[in-house]
């Protein structure tokens, strides 16, 4: 039970952070705005006429490309978080625990996407964010997908009690 416990609290708590970072885009908008807005544009790269074309020149193209992130983060965090609550009332029962993965694992293959994806590889590869010194959110994306790739991970692994049943 200890094992169906942690993946429980650690999918929680990508829940959590998920539902966090959409609040504050919403209730601290013009921050992260900035970052898509610099990203997008490629204004804080060095000049370089064989990729300048990749700019991106529009404030509604940065709202909308900023509102589907804003709204990609609420989707994870609510599967991740409405997920966790399935798994909590599902502990005891090691068939309903999981019966209740698929929710909460949707929620952390979202979450995979949204770093590796939207920001490693069209913001980090497509508009060179990899050479912005400010504007630069690789190392916080990288480090993201790696604990939803951890927490994913644990789900597919066996609780302890059982592999040791059958081992």
């Amino acid at each position: 039970m200890i094992s169906r416990a942690g993946k429980t609290l650690l999918t929680a708590s990508l829940g959590a952070y998920f539902l966090i970072v959409a609040f504050t885009n919403v209730t601290d908008y013009e921050t992260n705005f900035r970052f898509v807005q610099h990203v997008l544009s490629m204004d804080s790269i060095p000049a370089d006429p064989n990729v300048a074309w990749r700019a991106l020149h529009s404030e509604r193209i940065y709202h909308f490309a900023y509102w589907m992130i804003i709204l990609w983060e609420f989707t994870a965090g609510s599967l991740c978080a409405f997920g966790a609550a399935c798994l909590s009332v599902s502990l005891r029962s090691e068939q309903r625990f999981e019966a209740s993965k698929p929710i909460p694992m949707a929620g952390l293959w979202l979450g995979m996407l949204l770093w590796v994806f939207a920001f490693m590889t069209i913001g980090g590869e497509w508009f060179l964010m990899w050479e912005a010194q400010v504007w630069n959110g690789e190392s916080a994306a990288l480090r993201m997908f790696i604990v939803n790739a951890m927490a994913l991970l644990f789900f597919y692994l066996p609780d302890t009690a059982r592999a040791s049943r059958e081992g």
